[in-house]
């Protein structure tokens, strides 16, 4: 939301790569602004939710995505024909084993399982809370199917945007000399495609910088990019607030107000541990409180969770799989095979149990 501000204000119009990047770093040493967007981002969001699930949460994450992912297909076109972006393109879609093998199988493997973990929110309740909210009508396999489709195909398209925009090279000539930038470098940004969030913050402002309109188009991008975070956190707090409301029997008003505030007060390590609190390395140098949050949700909550879901689901100690297989096959569409018992009673929960120890390997070893 604060990049969307800026690009509207045209604060990056000018700026070189360093001086982006600058921006970037500067925005996470001001704690007053980063816990200002956050108590933003919080109250909008549970208000969101307060409305209800069809008029606040279906109604406002229907429209939001919708535009993001016209605006994702534009920006992806327009980075696949970059002069000089077709090495980004090797280096996205061409499979190197080698280096697969050199960081590590295991690593790989579990990098990739732990990202789908995490994009589904797989194991801390959202994915059963919506499910739930789907009707009697329709199947929960060809639901599962295409929420599998798109999610992989929006990945996809981020990819596009993103890594040819890295490799390219741009030459533009204003007058005066000290207007002229000729990038000879591999990275046209100076950004390694490795590098996370500065992806975003640093990679695509310097995009914008060299396109036509792209004063324009990078206003688009982040309003929509707002647009994708604030649904999954909508997706999030609808999920404390009928975890709340089963529990309590409150109303959902009474949640949310509950919520907000204790939202927020957990909400301020993060924050802090950009800044004030930097000096705080609870996973060893380098490190920052975000991180140690990361680690407890990705490397454990969301793994046991999952493997707690299918202990649930096929144990006769549970469910059964049984009840779970007249559940999810009320209603027409794709049936959930019977065959797959094997695989989700033994097979599953093996892998999430690798991936649940190569989280601690990696972290630890």
């Amino acid at each position: 939301i604060y990049y969307f501000i800026k690009m509207l204000r045209g604060d990056f119009t000018g700026l070189d790569s360093d001086a982006v990047a600058g921006e970037f770093t500067n925005m996470l040493g001001n704690p007053a602004l980063m816990t200002g967007f956050m108590i933003f981002v919080v109250v909008l969001c549970f208000g969101i939710c307060a409305q209800g699930l069809v008029a606040g949460v279906e109604r406002i994450t229907k429209v939001m995505m919708v535009c993001l992912l016209f605006l994702m297909m534009a920006l992806a076109v327009h980075s696949m024909v970059l002069k000089g972006g077709a090495p980004g393109l090797e280096f996205y879609l061409k499979p190197d084993f080698g280096k697969m093998v050199d960081a590590g199988l295991g690593n790989s493997i579990f990098a990739a399982m732990g990202q789908s973990f995490f994009t589904l929110s797989i194991g801390i309740g959202a994915l059963a809370i919506f499910g739930s909210y789907i009707g009697k009508e329709r199947r929960l396999t060809g639901e599962a199917i295409s929420i599998t489709i798109l999610d992989t195909l929006v990945a996809f398209m981020a990819g596009l945007i993103i890594f040819p925009a890295c490799f390219s090279y741009n030459v533009e000539v204003n007058a005066g000399p000290s207007l002229i930038f000729i990038t000879l470098a591999c990275f046209a940004y100076g950004v390694e495609p490795t590098s996370g969030p500065s992806l975003i913050f640093i990679t695509l402002p310097n995009v914008f910088n060299h396109m036509a309109w792209g004063r324009l188009w990078g206003t688009l991008f982040f309003v929509f990019m707002s647009f994708a975070a604030l649904s999954t956190v909508i997706a999030v707090f609808q999920n404390i607030i009928s975890f709340a409301t089963d529990l309590t029997g409150c109303s959902v008003k009474k949640a949310v107000a509950w919520n907000v505030i204790v939202v927020i007060i957990l909400s301020l390590p993060c924050v802090f541990g950009f800044n004030i609190w930097s000096s705080f390395q609870p996973l060893g140098a380098g490190s920052n409180i975000q991180d140690l949050e990361d680690f407890i949700l990705s490397d454990n909550l969301l793994p046991i969770g999952s493997l707690l879901y299918l202990l649930f689901c096929t144990s006769r100690y549970g469910w059964g799989f049984e009840k779970f297989l007249a559940e999810a096959n009320e209603g027409s569409g794709i049936k959930f095979p019977r065959w797959a018992r094997f695989y989700v009673s033994y097979i599953l929960p093996l892998i999430v149990i690798f991936i649940l120890a190569q989280g601690y390997i990696a972290k630890f070893f």
